[in-house]
């Protein structure tokens, strides 16, 4: 899917942009009055359009689609007028046909590019983007005990308990709410128990202590052996119960974290290939403009990683949905795309026992920025995989092992998504977003991307890069792209973040919950 691009003092001149040239509609790049001309389009505005919103660009009949990137993205539920505002009460979802055709745009391997960045090797050729001690925890109950533990290490609160260990990048605790009362050999637990084993393996983990209540169905040697993981130097355990109660419980855990903090400490960054990087997607927040600056950009940024061998995760598969086909073309194989499809139809399984639809999304906020259908969003949200072909499809949390571009099966919830893709082996997040978002997801840095200047203006506090430029013609793709890959390298190289500055990262932990609770 290609979009129009321009850029220069020409393209800053008109109030609208065209993506694709069969596209019914425009998206305006500022507020549209009354009476305003568009004489590129030969239309004159009907209606008031708000920033980042459609107008028709020719009248369309009655249940006739609407095509926004060359691509469908809804039916009309009226008749529209050319100049007409279109969005939820002229747009509708609808069913139509799309060809998957596996394979027949895949490329093959891109032409490769030497890349570096400095990293943390570990002992076992694991490499690190941080260079945290984390405090998990098996189950709800042991939450409260976890956080005490980790806020004696908190360098607002107590910043003599780590100034002797400058190596390290703090301690955090990843709590959550369940761990009991779900069937053990249930999809609920084997998500859980492969989650936190995917964080207990993160790289950037030096050392991880588990705590548990001791009682609990999520048991944590069971835990430990089902992830095919056991208690190490570098990995331990303790329980409540056996400790003798809260207050002993934080006592040994405190103890046992300065226990971890010399070795942890004893760490130096290192030139080290861009290969080892594995980068999480994410889009939060979306509006108009998402699939026209942000999320291209990154796209550009995902290609030149990829051409250095690094990893880069697609998910949110609710935010795929109508958009898919633009993937299965691009799979690596046939079993490539049919995995893909697979987990599209298990997701309207799904949504339909659960009584839901998957067109529940856009949320409010997005349909605010000018998104209408979950079509419009999900052909937005795709363009930030880039161009390279899709290598591989994972379910939720399964550790990543192929290079380039993969995609991996989560919700479109963010937090949940993202904790996917860390458990995966995720050692850096992007984050784009248009209507503003505050999110972090320790131990994995994460950059986040603004669509355009008016939020980097009003929220620069919280964002790292502003792509406004592709919308108001004074950048290019490819000079975002180049700034965002760079920025991602610096990231990995030990650069904070805004969300790191901020201290995110520790509530942001939330698995996805499957299954019936008992």
């Amino acid at each position: 899917m290609e979009l129009i691009t321009r850029s220069g003092a020409a393209a800053a001149t008109r109030a609208t942009l065209r993506l694709h040239p069969q596209d019914d509609v425009l998206i305006a790049r500022q507020p549209l009055v009354p009476g305003l001309e568009l004489p590129e389009e030969g239309v004159q505005v009907r209606e008031p359009v708000p920033a980042g919103h459609k107008v028709a660009v020719r009248p369309i009949a009655v249940g006739e689609p609407v095509r926004r990137y060359g691509q469908i993205i809804g039916f009309a539920r009226e008749a529209i007028t050319a100049g007409s505002h279109v969005h939820v009460h002229n747009l509708a979802m609808g069913d139509f046909t799309r060809e998957h055709a596996f394979g027949i745009e895949a490329r093959g391997a891109p032409v490769p590019i030497e890349r570096s960045f400095r990293g943390i090797v570990r002992a076992d050729g694991r490499v690190a983007t941080r260079n945290y001690i984390g405090i998990l925890t098996s189950v709800n109950c042991s939450a409260t005990v976890a956080r005490a533990v980790a806020d004696h290490f908190r360098r607002d609160v107590h910043p003599e308990a780590l100034q002797p260990y400058p190596h390290v990048d703090g301690v955090v605790a990843l709590t959550h709410g369940v761990g009991c009362g779900i069937d053990t050999q249930g999809e609920g637990m084997a998500v859980l128990r492969r989650t936190l084993g995917g964080y207990a393996a993160h790289a950037n983990f030096a050392a991880v202590l588990f705590i548990g209540l001791g009682c609990e169905a999520n048991q944590i040697p069971t835990l430990l052996a089902d992830q095919g993981l056991a208690e190490h130097a570098g990995l331990r355990s303790l329980n409540i119960q056996d400790s003798g109660g809260t207050t002993a419980t934080v006592a040994r855990g405190i103890e046992a974290v300065k226990a971890l903090l010399p070795a942890a400490n004893e760490v130096e960054r290192e030139p080290v290939s861009a290969r080892h990087l594995i980068l999480g997607l994410q889009c939060g927040g979306s509006d108009g403009y998402s699939g026209i600056s942000a999320n291209p950009a990154l796209g550009r940024a995902v290609d030149l990683l990829v051409a250095a061998g690094g990893t880069a995760i697609l998910s949110e598969t609710p935010e795929i949905y109508g958009a898919e086909h633009l993937l299965t073309r691009r799979a690596a194989s046939p079993a490539v795309g049919e995995r893909l499809v697979e987990r599209i139809r298990w997701w309207e399984d799904y949504c339909a026992r659960a009584g839901a639809s998957l067109d529940n999304n856009p949320s409010a906020g997005n349909k605010a920025g000018g998104l209408t259908t979950i079509l419009e969003k999900s052909l937005g949200a795709v363009i930030k995989a880039g161009s390279t072909d899709l290598m591989a499809v994972y379910g939720y949390a399964e550790p990543v092992r192929s290079p380039g571009l993969v995609f991996m099966d989560t919700p479109g919830y963010d937090p949940v998504s993202a904790t996917g893709q860390v458990a995966g082996g995720a050692n850096l997040i992007a984050f784009t977003t248009g209507r503003g978002s505050a999110y972090g997801c320790a131990p994995t840095p994460s950059l986040k991307i603004a669509t355009n200047t008016r939020l980097w203006e009003s929220q620069r506090d919280d964002m790292d890069v502003d792509c406004g430029g592709l919308v108001d013609g004074s950048t290019t793709l490819e000079e975002r792209g180049t700034f965002i890959f760079e920025r991602l390298l610096a990231l990995a190289s030990g650069e904070r973040s805004r969300s790191e500055l901020h201290g995110y990262g520790q509530n942001e932990f939330v698995p996805w919950q499957l299954g019936a609770t008992t």
